[in-house]
């Protein structure tokens, strides 16, 4: 690791409740968004649960989202037909910037870490959007991780 951390962003988020607060904190936001509200038109609270076992997975925690809701190809697959604009993918990220500042650890380089992964992450889901549900993704590989430095290889 170029900065010697020997923990996983995991472990310095501070787990899953830091995870499932991000989350809480994040939808709040975005079902009071005229922006992202209709993307979430079918919103339940286990999607708040999801988010958090599907970032503890990235980050280098328990493997949860892939044992137990589909793994990559689920994910994906969720996104399909929701026609994602720039707009909306830009108000995303302004609105998890601010989840990430009220809830993350006061510490510049997680801060910023997390958010390249979302960035990175929401330009996918934005592609994937634009296609039809119902659409054969094939064999996206698995759930990618995220580390310090990146998209772990």
């Amino acid at each position: 690791m170029s900065d010697e951390r020997s923990e996983n962003l995991y472990e310095a988020i501070g787990g899953i409740d830091t995870l499932r607060r991000l989350s809480n904190t994040f939808y709040e936001g975005v079902l009071a968004d005229p922006v992202l509200a209709p993307v979430f038109a079918n919103f339940t609270t286990t999607h708040i649960e999801h988010v958090a076992v599907w970032l503890g997975e990235i980050f280098g925690g328990p493997a949860r989202f892939t044992g137990e809701l589909g793994g990559h190809q689920s994910l994906l697959r969720s996104h399909l037909g929701l026609a994602i604009t720039e707009e909306q993918r830009g108000r995303w990220m302004e609105l998890m910037g601010a989840a990430v500042q009220k809830e993350l650890p006061d510490d510049e380089l997680l801060r910023r870490r997390v958010l390249e992964y979302f960035d990175w992450g929401t330009r996918i889901a934005k592609d994937v959007s634009a296609a039809p549900a119902g659409t054969d993704l094939g064999d996206p590989g698995p759930t990618p991780r995220w580390g310090w430095d990146g998209l772990v290889k």
